[in-house]
């Protein structure tokens, strides 16, 4: 088989976000381009322990900024000092001023950001993130 044409395995995911229904949204896409080891956490507090709790990092993260107990900028602070190793996709459903700054300090701090997007995310965006990676 051809190095070029072969598939890469898909990556385990966490999803990010204090919206359920955005959570199924994003799992339901997720699911749709094969990928199956997909975690949820409903903010950063929860999804520092979910991260604890792996056996290894998942190599895509989608985060939300805005969320209570730890919104996604504090969450991107934590990654940096753990030294997160993945993928970052920032996604809000609020102003794009904010999405702008959170990329910058996320950025800022060595995340690897594959972009920042407002809600919902659209499948052909999550499609070319996929394969992008």
């Amino acid at each position: 088989m051809d190095p070029q044409t072969a598939q890469k395995p898909m990556p385990s995911v966490l999803i990010v976000d204090d919206d359920a229904f955005s959570r199924e949204v994003l799992q339901e896409m997720l699911a749709a381009e094969g990928i199956v080891n997909i975690q949820m956490a409903d903010n950063g507090r929860s999804a520092l322990r979910a991260l604890a709790a792996m056996g290894s990092p998942p190599e895509l993260l989608i985060c939300d900024v805005f969320m209570p107990d730890m919104d996604g900028i504090e969450f991107m602070s934590e990654l940096a000092q753990h030294q997160y190793p993945g993928d970052v996709v920032l996604v809000t459903g609020v102003d794009v001023s904010t999405l702008s700054l959170a990329r910058d300090i996320a950025t800022g701090q060595g995340i690897r950001l594959l972009g920042s997007f407002t809600k919902p995310l659209h499948k052909n965006v999550l499609k070319q993130l996929l394969a992008a990676r």
